[in-house]
C-alpha cells in the first residue's frame, strides 16, 4: 500500500509526464550522456524558450529532472537516470500492448 506522501509524488511524476511535450522533453534528456541546455531543447522541439522552461519546472516540480546553472544558461540532467529509462520502458510497452 502507498502512503498519502507517495501517493502524491506518483501523481506528481505521472501528471507531469500527461502532457506530451513534458514526455518528449524526458525523453531528450534520457537520451543525452552530455548536458542538455534548456535553450537547445527549444531548438530541438521547435518551440520557444519561455514555453519550454514553464515544462522544464513542472518536470523539476515532480522530481524528474533537475536544473543547474552554467553561466547565464540553465541545464537539465535526468534526477534519476533508471527511473527515467523504466518509465520510458514502461511507455513502450504500453503503447506495444495496444
Amino acid at each position: 500500500m502507498f502512503t498519502e506522501r507517495e501517493i502524491r509524488e506518483v501523481s506528481s511524476m505521472l501528471g507531469a509526464l500527461g502532457n506530451p511535450t513534458r514526455f518528449r522533453i524526458v525523453m531528450l534528456v534520457s537520451e543525452t550522456k552530455r548536458p542538455l541546455h534548456i535553450k537547445a531543447v527549444a531548438q530541438m522541439l521547435e518551440m520557444n524558450y519561455a514555453a519550454i522552461y514553464r515544462h522544464v519546472k513542472v518536470l523539476q516540480e515532480s522530481g524528474l529532472v533537475g536544473i543547474y546553472e552554467v553561466g547565464r544558461s540553465r541545464v537539465l540532467y535526468p534526477r534519476d537516470e533508471e527511473l527515467i529509462r523504466k518509465i520510458i520502458d514502461f511507455a513502450k510497452n504500453i503503447i506495444r500492448k495496444k
